[in-house]
């Protein structure tokens, strides 16, 4: 018989239900079920946390539980979704982009029974880090292989957060469990916020590579999707790398946030796309230890996790809130073109560095932007001048440079010049400059009074300790490329799926896996129909 209790227990009661590497320390966790259960420990033959959660919404920090326990054998081992199936000589259905709604959609494909042919601009995740280590050094952004754009696409550089509200639109369950399957912890199964961390992905996202390949899928690397050849409602064929022309039947496009020239390549073609609100700001950054004691008190601190918060204030009918709240992370230059400043942040799977950061935005809407520019890439042009302020504010050369402009939080807050920044994560550096020449007006407002408002509930969170680090301009596609038929292929050409975020779709890991999946069995769908 398999049975479930649910606990609440303090911080340190549940931390001492693991052992030295954080794992769960079975003995103990038997006496718990035995003392809740009321069955003797000798009777209980395997048990294991499967629910995890943090409540730290009063002084008294607690940690739920749900512990499973058998008394009649061992408990099921994770059931890996994704079982070997040879697609060598099926139906090919080509994607483009192999980040997550890619890879996903891609898994999906093979298991019902199509091939996969997957393009992407970027190159395969080892050597995607030589071009992140010069663009962390020496400032050079390489616009086909960078934060955003490479194998994983922009999630294998993002912390890892495998948290979503998307659970009505997919299987989040079966994303998890392949996730585990290509080489991730089981904890992400369990934690209630789960993540994996950047310095583990690669390694999982070669995985899965190779599992596709092992299946009959094939996987190209520097190979980027360049033109269209249209005829009527159907995309005909495909030109890579401006040169070699493919003929396609169906065409998963899942390019991401950032594949501006996709999205100029659409409304070339006059493929109907439009102008989607986005949110944009800054990215504000921590010592660790400070949001710890913020959410924590110091007496609990060794007991829970890195501290993390979320954060959301109206202010004059703009939302203002937090977004990819990383602890014990960096803040990473994500540009992907010479002449912007882009940042994100991602932590690694300890999330032991000493800062934590998170992006910080408001909402932006046609209101916004229709002041300035209009038609279908008026949200992207809007998004795109406030990246390039922020580089020609701190930036002297014309092209060259990732320093980025930012203030103490006091400062940006209260006004004034420090003349100086704390120390921060943010590896090609940073220069003070007023944040005020770079944002607009209603962005930076917004952001002053929601951090006065975020100050009140969180004591030191405006602090001299505190950077604010422009811009966090990549939090959603300023583009949404639409889908008819149930909201799966384009209304227009009706053998293209726009896919994932850089469709408008998702917004994050797992969201994106999930739609990427669910587009691959719609095609399966069309072609048994």
């Amino acid at each position: 018989m398999q049975l479930t209790i649910d606990l609440q227990l303090s911080a340190q009661a549940a931390y001492e239900l693991q052992d030295t590497e954080g794992n769960d320390a079975i003995e103990k966790l038997r006496s718990i079920c035995s003392k809740h259960g009321g069955v003797p420990e000798a009777d209980i033959a395997d048990c294991k946390v499967i629910r995890r959660s943090i409540d730290a919404r009063s002084k008294q920090v607690k940690v739920n539980l749900r512990i499973q326990y058998s008394t009649e054998g061992k408990l099921e081992d994770v059931d890996f979704p994704f079982p070997p199936n040879n697609v060598s000589n099926a139906q090919e259905v080509h994607i483009i982009g192999a980040g997550p709604a890619g890879l996903f959609a891609a898994l999906e494909l093979i298991q019902n029974g199509l091939k996969p042919v997957i393009f992407e601009r970027g190159k395969a995740v080892r050597e995607r880090r030589r071009d992140l280590a010069k663009l962390n050094k020496e400032q050079v952004v390489n616009p086909e292989s960078n934060y955003c754009f490479g194998e994983g696409g922009a999630g294998t550089y993002s912390d890892g957060k495998l948290y979503t509200r998307s659970k009505k639109r997919g299987d989040v369950d079966k994303v998890l469990r392949a996730l585990v399957q290509f080489g991730a912890e089981e904890g992400i199964l369990v934690d209630a916020h789960p993540h994996i961390g950047t310095n583990k992905l690669p390694k999982l996202i070669e995985e899965l590579r190779e599992f596709i390949r092992s299946c009959g899928g094939e996987v190209h690397f520097e190979r980027k999707l360049t033109d269209l050849k249209v005829e009527s409602d159907r995309i005909k064929a495909i030109e890579i790398n401006g040169s070699e022309w493919i003929p396609v039947k169906q065409i998963i496009l899942a390019t991401g946030h950032s594949a501006r020239d996709i999205f100029q390549l659409l409304e070339k073609h006059k493929i109907q796309i439009e102008a989607k609100p986005f949110a944009l700001g800054v990215r504000i950054e921590h010592p660790q230890s400070l949001i710890n004691q913020i959410q924590y008190g110091d007496a609990l601190a060794k007991y829970l996790p890195p501290a993390s918060y979320k954060l959301v204030k109206q202010v004059e009918n703009k939302g203002v809130y937090s977004f990819c709240m990383c602890p014990g992370g960096i803040i990473a230059p994500c540009a992907t073109a010479p002449a912007e400043i882009v940042t994100n942040g991602w932590s690694p799977s300890r999330r032991n560095n000493p800062y934590a950061n998170s992006g910080m935005v408001v909402e932006v809407n046609a209101k916004d932007w229709g002041k300035k520019f209009s038609g279908d890439l008026a949200a992207m042009q809007f998004q795109s001048e406030i990246e390039q302020k922020a580089f020609k504010a701190v930036n002297e050369h014309a092209e060259l440079g990732q320093i980025a402009p930012a203030q103490r939080m006091s400062n940006f807050v209260n006004g004034g010049k420090s003349g100086s920044l704390p120390n921060a994560s943010y590896f090609p550096g940073l220069k003070e400059h007023p944040l005020s020449e770079i944002l607009p007006a209603f962005i930076h407002d917004s952001l002053r009074e929601a951090f006065k408002f975020f100050g009140k509930r969180m004591k030191g969170f405006i602090s001299d300790e505190a950077v604010v680090v422009g811009v966090e301009s990549r939090t959603s596609s300023p583009v949404k490329i639409p889908r008819d038929r149930d909201g799966l292929n384009h209304p227009q050409m009706l053998n293209l799926y726009p896919a994932g975020e850089g469709a408008g779709y998702a917004g994050g890991i797992v969201s994106a896996a999930m739609d990427g999946m669910k587009l691959a069995r719609a095609i399966k769908a069309e072609i048994d129909a």
